[in-house]
């Protein structure tokens, strides 16, 4: 899907401290992602500026919350009615001129079966994707892809709130994956890019980066990141316009 500097970039942010992982996908958006706006919906740390901001109480578990967050981002006239949607560990490497690719992560069976061989109990999360893949097959889509990926996704407003409101009475959803199978958006297949430790192996040549607080923090990730983008993005409030 191609997205244009017209397209907004929209953001969901739980409350915290002071979100340096947000800081930085900042500066990466900036230089790499061409867009409009930025939408912070959730909490606005105190250092933001310029950016648009829809405010929600986050009283729901964290899957609720972000769902609740994408809903009312869908629901506002003001972002467009395509937009990109990212979480605050999101990190463009490279630029994005054409626009941001759609991409998914293979077979959510595939997925279902990695997630369970680290667990003994399933959490919300497995659960969650159990239930939205099996909501998939029951509406004819026999081998759904998984689009749980931490890497941007183009959104369409009017088929985002379709699907979410078929996957209305599902606890934890994932909204990502049932919104790329019932729309139909295709795209290419990669592993997804986390970083989940500090382990120094991560493709330091590929277009995006996502990390945990901690590969952030103390990782050579974060370190990489923190190099590629040392200066000040005009998000941030003291930032030299």
């Amino acid at each position: 899907m191609t997205t244009t500097p017209e397209v907004d970039i929209v953001v969901p942010v739980r409350v915290g401290a002071a979100n340096q992982q947000l800081r930085y996908a900042l500066r990466s958006w900036t230089a790499n992602l061409p867009h409009r706006h930025v939408w912070v919906v959730g909490y606005k740390p105190p250092w933001l500026r310029g950016v648009r901001h829809i405010p929600t109480r986050q009283s729901g578990t964290k899957y609720q919350n972000t769902t609740e967050a994408v809903r009312l981002a869908c629901t506002n006239r003001q972002v467009s009615e395509t937009f990109v949607l990212c979480n605050d560990d999101f990190f463009v490497m490279q630029p994005q001129e054409d626009g941001v690719p759609v991409l998914h992560r293979g077979p959510v069976s595939r997925v279902e079966a990695y997630y369970a061989s680290r667990v003994q109990r399933p959490g919300r999360y497995l659960r969650g994707l159990r239930q939205t893949r099996d909501l998939l097959v029951s509406l004819g889509h026999e081998n759904p892809m998984s689009y749980e990926l931490h890497v941007p996704l183009p959104i369409e407003k009017e088929g985002m709130l379709k699907t979410l409101d078929v996957c209305r009475r599902l606890d934890v959803v994932h909204k990502r994956t049932a919104y790329g199978v019932l729309n139909g958006i295709g795209g290419d297949e990669i592993r997804d890019v986390k970083v989940l430790n500090r382990s120094p192996r991560f493709d330091r040549e590929g277009p995006f980066l996502s990390t945990m607080p901690d590969s952030f923090t103390h990782g050579q990730v974060g370190q990489h990141i923190r190099r590629a983008f040392p200066k000040a993005s005009r998000y941030e409030a003291g930032a030299r316009r």
